[in-house]
């Protein structure tokens, strides 16, 4: 393992902005992980992991600490019954790669998350989740060092206090966890409708009746492509905010204004609002604000693009020009996804 120094922190996020880390290392087993946090603590340094840098802003300031850089590889197939397999993935495997290898082998469960960036490691930490599908969904264990304890730890999935878009690695124990691997629990089985209404015009157009995994894979793909920016191209983290639920009551006075107003109803009476829309609404769709060198996509303004920002600075005064629209207009404080590190 080889510790180097100041290194650019913009290198490690999709957005391309931030400061410099005073220290850095490279993971790639875990030995190398023990070795790099034993090294930090007696330096007394802290320490953030991360992996493609796909839902991460870096602060201006940077960090005075030290970055590890997860590229942990491994995977591992357990086929219980033909029907029931288990699939064990190194941390700093691509996320991307990973779905293609488990739709080819005719597995269900994750092939709707097609084309998320970053690895697989992450997906837990926000619960990641699209098109009707969810890591929680599949997640049996998680395998992580635990630096309270200073030792490997397997948390179940009913120990990771899954929500929408959230964990207990990005709350209650913020920092505690490195996450090394993930099983995954997998069908292999065709997918079960009900299937998002593009995903359903996708099989409609193309005559798909009985899609296979791989077929929602290709789908996913094609809707995902012709919305949203590739960020290894265009600088971006995918979508800005999450999806803001408000109650009943909410709901109710914002139809009165807006009777066309989509939503998605959920469970305990509460309403999920397309954060999209609402931006739409606000008139920052497709706008690109030369004051800070941040757009918004034209086809999904969900997600923000650093066209010549300078700065982190720069990124998040437009998002607090969004913001603070959208809650005069609609008294909807929206939430931002891409953790703010460190």
């Amino acid at each position: 393992m080889q510790i180097l120094q100041n290194i650019s922190l913009a290198e490690h996020s999709t957005m391309r902005l931030g400061g410099t880390a005073r220290y850095a290392a490279v993971i790639t087993s875990r030995s190398e992980l023990t070795e790099a946090l034993d090294w930090a603590r007696a330096q007394q340094l802290p320490v953030i992991m991360v992996g493609g840098g796909s839902n991460i802003v870096w602060q201006d300031a940077g960090f005075a600490g030290l970055l590890l850089i997860n590229q942990i590889k491994r995977f591992e197939i357990f086929d219980e019954d033909g029907r029931n397999v288990y699939v064990t993935i190194g941390a700093g495997e691509d996320w991307d790669s990973v779905v293609e290898r488990t739709t080819k082998d005719g597995l269900t469960g994750i092939e709707a998350l097609s084309l998320v960036p970053g690895t697989a490691g992450a997906t837990p930490v926000q619960n990641v989740g699209a098109y009707g599908q969810e890591i929680s969904q599949t997640l049996t264990t998680v395998e992580a060092y635990d630096s309270a304890e200073q030792k490997f730890v397997t948390l179940r999935a009913e120990d990771c206090a899954f929500g929408y878009r959230t964990s207990r690695f990005k709350t209650t124990d913020k920092g505690r966890f490195f996450i090394t691997a993930i099983t995954l629990h997998l069908m292999r089985q065709l997918p079960e409708p009900p299937f998002y209404k593009a995903v359903d015009d996708y099989f409609a157009e193309h005559k798909v009746e009985r899609p296979t995994p791989q077929l929602l894979r290709e789908a996913v793909i094609a809707i995902r492509s012709a919305k949203l920016p590739d960020p290894k191209v265009v600088a971006n983290n995918g979508s800005f905010f999450a999806n803001p639920v408000i109650d009943q009551t909410h709901l109710i006075d914002l139809q009165a204004n807006y009777p066309t107003m989509p939503y998605w109803p959920l469970p305990d009476g509460r309403a999920k609002i397309p954060a999209a829309w609402l931006i739409e609404q606000a008139g920052f769709k497709g706008i690109a604000d030369e004051e800070t060198g941040m757009a918004t996509w034209p086809t999904q303004p969900l997600v923000f693009v650093n066209q010549h920002a300078r700065s982190t600075a720069d990124l998040l005064t437009f998002k607090q020009k969004i913001v603070t629209t959208i809650e005069q207009k609609f008294q909807i404080t929206l939430t931002q996804e891409p953790e703010l590190l460190p």
